[in-house]
């Protein structure tokens, strides 16, 4: 039986070199990419392309051949889609070991920078506010994936990884497998991904609290409601009419600038005036995610999560609001906040620190110590002084990358 590797072509290269001739429970892991791994009922392993301890990173998971390629198929469509998903990699098939015996195929998958599972997260020095702005985050996951016409079929904390979105956290799907895509999904088909989602979350937690790391005081099923509740908020907000003062010259503006605070950027919409309520029906028909990631992304070019994008967005507005008349463009502006503001703080990380945290949340955290120095002190400290001291005395315990400490 030959080996057969079928990916993307610009990766492949990457994964010829794996050892596909051992069973993957015997592949030797790195200690700090053993706990990013999570919970899964397939055997995973998280492997480094090559030995440099900044090359790629890559999941693999062994699983059977029609699971392989159909999950692969899923996530090549997600990505397609701009869905907040891992990118698929390659399915591996054909392999044998060094005895000829079969073994069972593999896909790969480009694991997350900066991601965690949530068991890694919810078993440090956490609140009921983390808990909830993760539940807040698979929600809009959910959410998102339902626009998209996917029915996941499994949504849970552990077919998720999440990442620090500002003070919040941003969730992305990483196991498709249970997954369809349909062109609109009906109702029932959404109830029935939240019946799943309810269940999941639920039993998740109450096995962290048996364990005795979850926040104490925190109940299971209420945090998993609140998944729930989080989720019917965000899809009426999307997905529903709402009636309008007729009256009112900027109700439909308000309306819009609602779902972009949501973090949507409302592509088409329906307005017609309601009879019966002698209102106006504003009506969302097609609406897109990443509001604020789009427009940071277009003034400034840097990729980030969206609470992220919409604090810097708010650090550039401040700054162009304090320009001198007549202002520069709103472009040459983004320039120039880049190259004053935003670079100058990214570059006080030493080298030795570099890589623990993403830079723009670095940014986004530096401001908040910021407020809270000037707070303590009675005054304004600065941006330069906030950054300096930020990276002394926090920034070496972070690990949002799974960078052990030193």
């Amino acid at each position: 039986m030959a080996l057969r590797i079928t990916g993307l072509s610009e990766e492949i290269t990457a994964v010829v070199g794996l050892p596909w001739e051992q069973p993957l429970e015997m592949w030797p892991e790195d200690p700090s990419l053993a706990e990013k791994r999570g919970i899964s009922r397939h055997v995973v392993r998280l492997v480094r392309a090559t030995d440099a301890p900044d090359s790629e990173i890559y999941a693999v998971k062994e699983t059977v051949s029609e699971f392989a390629n159909r999950e692969y198929r899923l996530l090549r469509q997600l990505a397609n889609v701009g869905a907040p998903s891992v990118d698929p990699i390659a399915v591996i098939e054909g392999r044998t070991d060094e005895e000829g015996n079969e073994l069972p195929p593999a896909l790969a998958t480009r694991f997350l920078p900066y991601s965690l599972p949530y068991r890694v997260l919810l078993s440090g020095d956490v609140s009921a506010h983390d808990v909830m702005t993760m539940a807040n985050a698979l929600a809009l996951l959910l959410v998102r994936m339902h626009l998209l016409g996917f029915w996941w079929g499994d949504c849970s904390l552990s077919n998720a990884l999440f990442r620090r979105d500002a003070e919040g956290f941003a969730a992305y799907l990483v196991d498709a497998e249970t997954g369809e895509f349909h062109r609109t999904l009906s109702n029932g088909q959404r109830e029935h991904d939240l019946e799943i989602a309810h269940f999941n979350v639920a039993a998740e937690l109450e096995d962290l609290a048996i364990s005795g790391v979850l926040y104490p005081g925190m109940d299971p099923v209420r945090a998993s409601d609140g998944v729930i509740k989080r989720y019917r908020r965000l899809w009426t907000a999307l997905r529903e009419p709402q009636l309008l003062d007729p009256q009112d010259r900027h109700a439909v503006e308000r309306a819009m600038r609602q779902l972009q605070d949501l973090g949507f950027a409302v592509e088409e919409v329906q307005v017609s005036l309601d009879g019966e309520h002698h209102a106006l029906a504003f009506q969302p028909k097609l609406v897109a995610a990443g509001y604020h990631q789009a427009r940071l992304r277009e003034l400034t070019g840097l990729e980030t999560e969206e609470l992220q994008a919409k604090r810097l967005l708010a650090s550039f507005d401040r700054y162009r609001s304090r320009q001198e008349q007549p202002r520069p463009t709103t472009e040459e502006s983004a320039r120039l906040w880049l190259e004053n503001v935003f670079q100058p703080i990214i570059s006080l990380i030493p080298s030795h620190l570099s890589g623990r945290v993403e830079h723009a949340q670095v940014f986004h955290e530096v401001l908040e110590h910021r407020w809270y120095l000037s707070e303590k002190a009675g005054h304004d400290v600065g941006l330069e002084y906030a950054a300096r001291s930020y990276i002394s005395e926090i920034l070496p315990f972070r690990r949002d990358s799974g960078v052990e400490l030193r």
